[in-house]
């Protein structure tokens, strides 16, 4: 019984350091794709892989990928941004919220047409109303009546890496 209030005690101990955002200044010094970046925190350490929190751009080899990624990159690139690290995601990079020139990138994204709101279970995500006006505007990838949402393109097509 010990062993296993040691073993909870643990697991709740590493789920708050795990749930404490991390905010920091860093230089991007590389765009991935359309909500992907790398970071170099100013104060040192390890580039960090993060992907943008809240927001779902096209796969790099779906329609408009890589569009997105370069309105991504001409904003961002060996830019500084303000970070707020919420926590990881399933491939281990950091989920975060950036900030350039005081404007929420992942708004900025959306509200440009190059990114979706990330949806979940049912939830419209952080940005819906902003998509939708995009959506109305034909921006970005909006302008195509095909446009597929990127979850939706990897669950038909897998990752592009594995095609």
């Amino acid at each position: 019984m010990r062993t296993v209030w040691c073993c909870l005690f643990g697991w709740l101990l590493g789920f708050s350091a795990w749930a404490e955002p991390e905010a920091y200044r860093a230089l991007v010094v590389r765009v991935v794709d359309g909500d992907t970046v790398w970071l170099q925190p100013e104060s040192g350490g390890a580039v960090r892989k993060t992907r943008i929190e809240g927001i779902d751009a096209p796969e790099i080899c779906q329609a408009d990928g890589r569009a997105a990624r370069d309105a991504l990159r001409a904003v961002l690139q060996r830019q500084w941004v303000h970070v707020r690290s919420v926590r990881r995601d399933t491939f281990g990079r950091d989920l975060g919220q950036l900030q350039w020139q005081g404007q929420d990138v992942g708004e900025w994204m959306v509200r440009e047409g190059w990114a979706w709101s990330y949806r979940w279970q049912g939830d419209p995500g952080p940005y819906a109303d902003v998509e939708r006006q995009a959506t109305i505007a034909q921006r970005g990838v909006h302008r195509r009546a095909q446009a597929v949402y990127p979850g939706t393109f990897r669950r038909v097509h897998g990752p592009c890496h594995a095609q």
